[in-house]
């Protein structure tokens, strides 16, 4: 890592200009910019070209499409070890996203690393911190006044460390990639775990935690444990092809990528950016899977025999059909009356998303009707809420009785300022959103949250209940008539061209010399960084059980968002949302936990607090899927703030499992998943082998129970040798530091 460190730098006093991947230096074949916003950094398919002959000369057979993308973005082709589920990639991609949530603590890592520059495009995105309360331009306005601290802090450290900074307002980081910065070929990473939505155009995107982020800025290669490979095969009718993308991540997927197809030069040359279709149909044969090419697992799916389904509630992955889910929620006792229908975020907030629903909207205004339920509308960026003013969507939907919220994530990520229940109210929702866990949305966790189609949300809403059916239920217009709602269609794109709205863009400046990045020591919003400690070199004896988690821990369980979100610069203040929603099997209670030491229960921060003032390390027992969901890294940093050491469970998710080792903590699992009922909160553990910690040997660890007997179990890890450097010095971006000295 040292040695391409030192050529970036030398590279940048040699040339006096932006640092930016070594690739813009030394290969430059085909002069088209990534995007507008960077006329001067190019699309290099020359070289993705190059390597992905040398890997498929190498491997002797043919490669699909993700692997010529990830294969292609390799540091070293020739030398890399490529085993799919088994080694790390050593990876260059070519930009970083960030959202205003993440990219607070990203930005605070990176300035603590004492780099000046970034190393590839890169840019900050305000989607995340704008609560949805009456409507988008006062909501807006009202946000920029909350958070103006948190906006000057992400704007100021753009400027000065070259990262290109989206206003609040300009929309949501999903969107605004699509639409200027997403490419068939591209590999992007995002700090937020719904990054794989540009793979509808033909990219590699993935979500990553902010350390991750900061590693690609820094200019050293990026690791990623080399992904296994399903094959979708696709017949019938397509729609949206980043919705579908977007909602892998919901089921586990690294990612997801479409290949290079007529719909995606149809986009990117509607958005301004011709020249990157004409140059994408020049290596077409390279942005497409290779005939006869291998995938661990092969799916096929008719998209035309597919009925409409509506998801949840409490979790993205419980399927009904639509005409079947009124007879499950009465058999199971969830209320049938919508309350809200919402429509937007970056799942499905596209042109035609918008036009559809409006297009079942003009049905029921047609017959004198509007929604029974409230009805909001959350445009995906300002181009899209621009246009479909200027088109005639946004007034039908207002029309029907919707309200157009500002462009942000807004509810989808609980910005809601709810005001129609109270809390603890049992009552359903509708959404077109990508999550529904338990009170995700606003906080409520009797909220019955369901996830469908923005059409089939604004159908429900008109009628009001979880009963009906729209493709065979009959609605009654103002005339007394009964009138079934036909099938939505909609422009895929509109007939003249987007209309681009308001200009939110902030370019970094050429000479950012005088530029100064301002955090007060007596801040709530902001928090500069200290360096978490180094291993002590020895075993982990003694170590306390926090909490021994019962059953589905998301990172909305560990580091709830909602009115969390403003604390996100800020890690001592937001560490008190620690796993405040995690279930602990001693009681069956959130936020409940016993104090080994004084016996008494109480909240899971003030426990883990307590732990830390009295140099009791601890340690997080967990089940299936620990930390599944957003990308969010406060869920690894947290922890280590608050003096967790390891986290044990059954199985994790991809991006939290990474975020905990870049924060110097240990993710274990179980050898035999069994294990997990031998350990009880009020046992103490020590963890050994650590002296002799390497890749793929197995951990000892040694439960002490209470009445002094003792077990013996095995933990593994999925560390490499670089990872444990990470944990030997304290932090990934510990480590960092000690390669620059």
């Amino acid at each position: 890592m040292a040695p391409y460190s030192l050529l970036v730098t030398r590279l940048q006093k040699a040339l006096g200009v932006r640092q930016y991947h070594v690739a813009s230096v030394l290969c430059q074949r085909a002069k088209v910019a990534m995007s507008h916003f960077e006329p001067n950094e190019y699309i290099h398919y020359d070289l993705l070209e190059k390597n992905i002959n040398i890997v498929r000369k190498r491997l002797n057979r043919p490669l699909t499409l993700s692997e010529k993308i990830v294969y292609g973005h390799l540091d070293d082709p020739a030398s890399q070890e490529i085993e799919r589920g088994k080694s790390y990639l050593r990876l260059r991609p070519d930009r970083v996203a960030m959202q205003d949530a993440t990219a607070q603590m990203a930005m605070l890592q990176f300035i603590s690393s004492g780099l000046s520059k970034v190393a590839v495009p890169s840019t900050i995105h305000c989607d995340h911190l704008i609560e949805a309360q009456v409507g988008g331009e006062k909501d807006l306005r009202r946000a920029k006044d909350i958070n103006q601290e948190v906006y000057n802090f992400l704007a100021t450290a753009g400027a000065k460390y070259g990262v290109g900074f989206w206003k609040p307002g300009s929309g949501i980081i999903h969107q605004i990639i699509l639409e200027n910065y997403a490419y068939p070929g591209v590999l992007l990473i995002g700090t937020d775990s719904h990054t794989p939505n540009g793979g509808g155009l033909g990219g590699i995107c993935i979500g990553v935690g902010g350390a991750d982020a900061v590693d690609v800025m820094a200019g050293i290669p990026w690791e990623l444990k080399c992904p296994k490979v399903i094959g979708v095969k696709l017949t019938g009718s397509l729609s949206g092809m980043a919705t579908i993308c977007n909602m892998g991540a919901e089921i586990g997927a690294t990612t997801s990528v479409f290949p290079y197809n007529h719909r995606m030069k149809k986009y990117l040359s509607k958005t301004g950016r011709e020249d990157i279709a004409n140059l994408a149909d020049e290596f077409k044969d390279h942005l497409v899977p290779d005939p006869g090419c291998h995938y661990d697992q092969l799916i096929e799916i008719n998209l035309s025999e597919l009925k409409p389904h509506i998801n949840g509630p409490f979790t993205p992955d419980l399927a009904h059909p639509v005409a079947e889910v009124g007879k499950v929620a009465e058999k199971e006792g969830w209320p049938l009356d919508i309350r809200v229908g919402l429509i937007g975020s970056c799942t499905n907030s596209s042109y035609e998303d918008m036009g559809r629903s409006a297009a079942v909207a003009k049905q029921a205004l047609a017959h004198g009707l509007k929604c029974k339920s409230q009805f909001t509308i959350t445009p995906g960026s300002e181009q899209i809420r621009a246009t479909i003013e200027r088109d005639g969507y946004a007034q039908i939907l207002r029309d029907l009785g919707g309200i157009v919220l500002a462009n942000a994530c807004g509810p989808c990520i609980g910005q809601w300022d709810r005001k129609d229940i109270k809390k603890g109210e049992k009552n359903t929702i509708v959404t077109s959103y990508n999550r529904n866990f338990t009170g995700r949305n606003d906080a409520n966790p009797e909220t019955h949250a369901f996830v469908t189609s923005p059409e089939i949300v604004t159908a429900l809403a008109i009628a009001g209940t979880l009963k009906f059916n729209p493709e065979t239920d009959y609605l009654t217009g103002t005339d007394g008539k009964k009138f079934r709602l036909e099938a939505p269609d909609a422009d895929e794109l509109p007939k003249g061209e987007f209309d681009p709205g308001q200009d939110t863009y902030q370019h970094p400046p050429k000479d950012s010399s005088g530029q100064h990045v301002d955090v007060s020591p007596t801040s709530q919003r902001l928090q500069l960084l200290e360096p978490f400690d180094k291993w002590d070199g020895k075993d982990l004896e003694d170590l306390q059980i926090l909490i021994k988690v019962k059953g589905k821990c998301t990172t909305d369980h560990i580091s709830a968002a909602g009115p969390w979100l403003k604390f996100r610069g800020h890690l001592d203040n937001i560490s008190n949302n620690l796993l405040i929603g995690a279930i602990n099997i001693e009681n069956g209670k959130a936020n409940s936990v016993r104090n080994a030491v004084t016996q008494e229960f109480g909240p899971v921060p003030d426990t883990a607090r307590y732990y830390k003032k009295h140099g009791i390390r601890w340690v997080v027992i967990g089940d299936e899927n620990y930390g599944e969901g957003s990308s969010r890294e406060h869920a690894a940093l947290e922890p280590r703030h608050l003096g967790g050491r390891a986290i044990i469970t059954k199985s994790f998710a991809r991006i939290h499992e990474t975020n905990l080792k870049k924060q110097g903590l240990l993710p274990l699992t179980f050898a035999d998943p069994a294990d997990y009922n031998k350990i009880h909160p009020v046992d103490k553990l020590t963890i050994q082998g650590l002296k002799d910690f390497t890749p793929g040997k197995p951990l000892k660890c040694i439960i002490k129970h209470p009445n002094g007997t003792q077990e013996t179990i095995l933990l593994n890890h999925t560390f490499n040798e670089t990872q444990i450097e990470w944990f030997r010095a304290g932090s990934a971006l510990n480590r960092m530091k000690e390669l620059q000295q």
